[in-house]
């Protein structure tokens, strides 16, 4: 057939579309005779094909071939079976042939002829020959048990050398092809003198067992022969008289010992057996025939062979077991257990051979591959065939594992606990935070962002943001403890993967306080008009007696509120002293003559901050033993009265006394009267001040 020719629609018989057959064609040891048309999924022939070239007398010739996909790595075995052709003559060695026989040879004697060659097989091949009419020798056609025809010339009449020493014919082969094919030679047979005596071979056929690996020049067999003749006649050649051109090239026959030594190196995969027809003709042209047959025996002389048809150079991490990434063809020119082949891979990597089709092997996962783990794998395939010695041949299978986002983000730790101090400038850095994610690429590329929440009734956006590429925190506004003392949140981290996975965990910013908030005194609370508190204390009481005290607070927590009480200015130092912690202004001793009845304390309140802040009050103690004592001295400290000059003054202050004695009485009684509603206004005043403020802060250390 033509190159091109269509042999089948690959495509149809196997129910695929045609772009699905985007694959080679793999020809076991041969060249490629066939082509697949990936446009319409056809095959078609790529050579002109010569059956008796390709498959020799074989009955059946049969091109097997298998098509490889690539992308799914499937294979498909095909066999093309050649049918045969009458295309050939049959053809004789020689187009003369000699026969010489004796003239007193007996009557039915029988001499082989040449066969003729025809390369067809079947009907086509050699069928039978006839040749032209003869009075004497009459042809006998035999059937041998390969199915061949052998041709004899029979002796039907005496011979007579006088009479006629050679006689000619034309002998015909010819095949049963239709229409038939024949071919011709010219067939002499010479009448000897009677005194001839042909020479015989030892053997009709010689059989020979040789190893493939005999080196060159070695002995293969000695050829015998015997004849009875004497002088000149008996001198004998040997040659060879049928033998295919490969044998002529590896054998080589001494014509006069008949020694046959190898001239080339022997190989049983090239071929087992090699018959060959040798031949002994004597001086007078007299013969003999015999076959040689020579066997070759099988040696352990191939490595295997071991062929990466096709390949995935990486597959993804989250593939499941059993997934294929190579396809292998192995095979032994080898016969018998020289061919038989085991191939393995190393038990420690997770991967195995499993016979796919005829001697390709798919090399598949036992399990789920972990690129994390492992990024990359080179599989190293051995075969090994089960000769003596056996051999080994390994191929290294690169295998690249791709990644797939398979792992979420990791911090470093569980939760994040940071520390800012107040009043920190608006955009500082608070803090850094860090994850990983062990994939590759995009899918280890990390973003950071703050889930969305509120601060005191604020959104967290407003209050801190992050860098989305370092997770690094930032503090958008200047915290104030004494406005809230924690934050919290969470930051969630997400890969660029598709789709993205992410994780999140929690942060907490504890805002450390400041020395920033002064001490506030609660009481004596300062007046409105800028007088000093006035405090009323009996002139007769002890030591230790409790004048008043000096409450007050601090916005502050912690050393940044422990407060101190110090008295700073006294009238009278010594008369009074003020608790530290406690800020108790009690009596130091009695009162003495030469003290004043009116006492000024200036009273200093200080934190334990550093640097210390402080406030100050001015406290004023009246001392008398009784209640219009004290409300003369209250007159007297609010309107102090200068001695009187002269007997005037002495009258109106008389008047005075007579008219405004009764109405002290009532003053009394009203003073008494604002005493007690000062007193219940101190009180809800401490209760208003101290609201929002730790219980704390307000105890001294007696408790009070």
């Amino acid at each position: 057939m033509e190159k091109g020719s269509l042999v089948g629609n690959i495509a149809k018989d196997l129910g695929l579309d045609a772009k699905e057959l985007s694959g080679h064609i793999v020809s076991p040891g041969r060249t490629p005779y066939f082509a697949l048309n990936y446009n319409n999924g056809h095959l078609q022939t790529a050579e002109r094909i010569d059956r008796e070239e390709i498959c020799g007398q074989l009955e059946k010739c049969i091109l097997n071939f298998e098509i490889i996909v690539v992308d799914s790595m499937k294979i498909y075995g095909f066999g093309v079976e050649i049918a045969y052709i009458n295309d050939h003559d049959p053809t004789f060695q020689s187009e003369k042939l000699v026969i010489n026989i004796t003239e007193n040879t007996a009557l039915g004697s029988q001499f082989p002829l040449l066969e003729a060659q025809d390369p067809d097989i079947g009907n086509n091949s050699m069928q039978g020959y006839k040749f032209s009419n003869n009075s004497h020798f009459s042809l006998l056609l035999q059937t041998t048990v390969k199915g061949k025809q052998n041709a004899k010339i029979v002796l039907e009449k005496p011979l007579d050398h006088e009479e006629e020493a050679i006689h000619s014919l034309v002998l015909i082969a010819y095949n049963g092809g239709v229409p038939a094919r024949s071919g011709t030679a010219q067939l002499h047979i010479s009448v000897l003198d009677a005194n001839a005596n042909a020479p015989i071979f030892n053997q009709h056929i010689y059989e020979v067992m040789l190893r493939e690996d005999l080196p060159i020049g070695t002995n293969v067999i000695t050829l015998t022969a015997s004849d009875r003749d004497e002088g000149t006649n008996k001198n004998m050649k040997y040659s060879f008289v049928k033998i295919m051109e490969r044998a002529s090239q590896i054998f080589h026959l001494d014509t006069n010992t008949g020694e046959i030594t190898l001239l080339g190196s022997l190989d049983y995969e090239d071929s087992s057996l090699h018959e060959i027809d040798v031949q002994i003709q004597d001086g007078r042209g007299l013969l003999d025939t015999s076959t040689l047959m020579i066997f070759v025996t099988d040696l352990n002389d191939n490595v295997p062979g071991l062929e990466i048809m096709s390949l995935i150079h990486g597959i993804p991490d989250n593939s499941p077991p059993m997934t294929e990434v190579a396809l292998l063809k192995i095979e032994d020119q080898d016969s018998a257990e020289n061919a038989e082949i085991a191939c393995s891979v190393p038990s420690n990597l997770p991967f195995q051979l499993t016979q796919s089709y005829g001697n390709y092997y798919s090399l598949m996962t036992t399990r789920a591959l972990d690129r994390e783990q492992v990024a990359a794998y080179n599989i190293t395939v051995t075969a090994t065939d089960h000769g003596s010695p056996p051999l080994s041949t390994s191929v290294v299978v690169p295998l690249e594992i791709l990644d797939t986002n398979d792992n979420p983000p990791h911090f470093l730790q569980s939760v994040y606990t940071t520390y800012l101090m107040e009043n920190n400038p608006r955009g500082t850095s608070i803090f850094s935070l860090k994850a990983s994610d062990p994939d590759s690429g995009e899918n280890s590329r990390i973003t950071y962002s703050i889930l969305e929440g509120n601060i005191s009734d604020s959104p967290l956006s407003s209050s801190i943001s992050i860098n989305s590429e370092t997770g690094i925190v930032y503090g958008l506004l200047s915290f104030d403890y004494e406005y809230f003392q924690e934050i919290q949140f969470w930051v969630k981290a997400q890969d660029g993967g598709s789709p993205p996975v992410n994780s999140n965990v929690s942060v907490t910013v504890f805002i450390l306080d400041q020395n920033d908030n002064a001490p506030q005194i609660l009481y004596p609370s300062p007046p409105i008009d800028g007088s000093t508190g006035t405090e009323l204390a009996p002139c007769s009481s002890e030591p230790g007696y409790l004048v008043t005290k000096v409450v007050a607070v601090d916005a502050d927590s912690g050393q940044n509120a422990w407060l101190s009480y110090q008295l700073t200015k006294a009238t009278e130092p010594g008369l009074f002293t003020l608790g530290l912690h406690t800020g108790e202004i009690r009596k130091a001793r009695f009162l003495l003559e030469k003290d004043a009845l009116k006492q000024s304390l200036v009273v200093l309140v200080k934190d334990n901050g550093q640097p210390a802040l402080s406030a100050s009050v001015t406290v004023t103690v009246v001392l008398a033993n009784r209640i219009p004592e004290i409300l003369s001295d209250l007159s007297s400290v609010s309107a102090p009265i200068d001695p009187p000059s002269d007997l005037t003054f002495f009258l109106l202050v008389a008047v005075a006394f007579v008219s405004c004695f009764f109405l002290t009485f009532l003053l009394v009684l009203l003073v008494i009267r604002l005493h007690k509603q000062r007193n219940s206004q101190l009180f809800q005043s401490r209760s208003v001040n101290a609201n929002g403020v730790p219980v704390s802060q307000f105890v001294g250390i007696d408790g009070v």
